[in-house]
């Protein structure tokens, strides 16, 4: 079943939902965070800066509290977050991403922040009206023009249309009827069609994985062509910051006057300090850090997950890299030629 909405509207309806997380504008940057109907509503932005990805992976996070009183140690441990929420207007590239982190964090043993949040978290994702220059989700497979989610969304003019998914999405839905009006279920056709006929015209249109997978660790992890595509690379890792799928984090304890917090933050295999060892580091140079990246991304990720790639092709290191010494640049340069 198909409803649809007027976009003047879709305030009332975030509203309804109780704690919300979408695409806001603070400081002339669209990110997803808490929204409130003060904040600034952004679902024409394609994508905001980072992904969806803080929603169940955040930046940092607390993990335990140590208090030292003589010989006594108290541990304190952080409140589950099981706070219902919706998270509103994930793009296709960055329900994608979801499976990749599931992977991840929900394996065995699973990780219990995260798996709090994907089970209390409704999705309600849209549509990307205009696919940039940037896109290349088509690549793995993705089809911009019908996301994945809970509740799956299309922004046709003055109009969303709205399609549950999930069991999820049908109890959102019985939520935000008196917001919605049924429609037939091709209504958003002519929304589908556009966009896809945009991701026909785009640059990337012909990218491929030709040539990368699980199966081809030491020709790809051999070749010569490392030593040219890193020797750009700033090692700032940008593209590690604003990417959905790179997982990578850290570990530190911080002592606050009054006891320990320890607690887990993002990091970047690019930086020279990931992973440090008491021998140092296991990756010295820039070369090894950036193959490693890249590697991971497309030939170690898919050797263990059934083929999958740990990239989706959102563009957004394409987009921030300083250099242009981003993941598109591997692909061709690499793809079915590894000499």
């Amino acid at each position: 079943m198909m409803y649809k909405l007027a976009m003047s509207r879709v305030s009332d309806l975030l509203a309804s939902f109780g704690k919300v997380i979408a695409p806001i504008e603070r400081a002339e940057q669209v990110n997803f965070g808490a929204w409130s109907p003060e904040e600034t509503l952004r679902l024409d932005v394609l994508k905001t800066v980072n992904s969806a990805k803080d929603a169940f992976f955040p930046q940092s996070e607390d993990i335990v509290h140590f208090k030292m009183e003589g010989k006594n140690i108290a541990i304190g441990m952080p409140e589950k977050p099981d706070e219902p929420f919706v998270l509103f207007g994930a793009r296709a590239c960055d329900m994608r991403a979801l499976d990749v982190l599931d992977r991840v964090f929900l394996s065995e043993p699973a990780d219990p922040g995260y798996a709090a949040r994907r089970k209390n978290g409704t999705i309600v994702s849209i549509a990307c009206a205009r696919p940039a220059e940037t896109c290349f989700c088509h690549a793995y497979g993705i089809d911009a023009a019908a996301p994945q989610g809970d509740v799956a969304c299309w922004i046709d003019g003055d109009t969303l249309y709205w399609q549950p998914q999930s069991e999820k999405g049908q109890a959102l839905t019985e939520t935000a009827k008196p917001f919605l009006e049924e429609c037939p279920d091709t209504a958003a056709d002519a929304a589908k069609q556009a966009i896809r006929e945009i991701l026909d015209r785009l640059p990337l249109k012909d990218l491929t994985l030709d040539g990368w997978g699980g199966d081809v660790l030491m020709e790809k992890f051999n070749s010569e062509k490392w030593a040219d595509l890193s020797r750009a690379c700033l090692g700032c890792g940008a593209c590690t910051f604003v990417c959905p799928t790179c997982q990578c984090y850290d570990i530190r304890d911080f002592d606050t006057g009054h006891g320990i917090q320890r607690y887990r933050c993002w990091d970047s295999c690019m930086y020279k300090d990931f992973t440090m060892m008491a021998s140092g580091t296991p990756r010295p140079t820039q070369l090894e850090r950036y193959r490693q990246r890249f590697m991971h991304k497309l030939v170690y990720f898919p050797a263990n997950n059934d083929g999958m790639f740990s990239c989706v092709g959102c563009g957004r290191c394409v987009a921030k890299c300083p250099v242009s010494s981003h993941i598109v640049k591997v692909i061709k340069a690499l793809g079915g030629d590894a000499k």
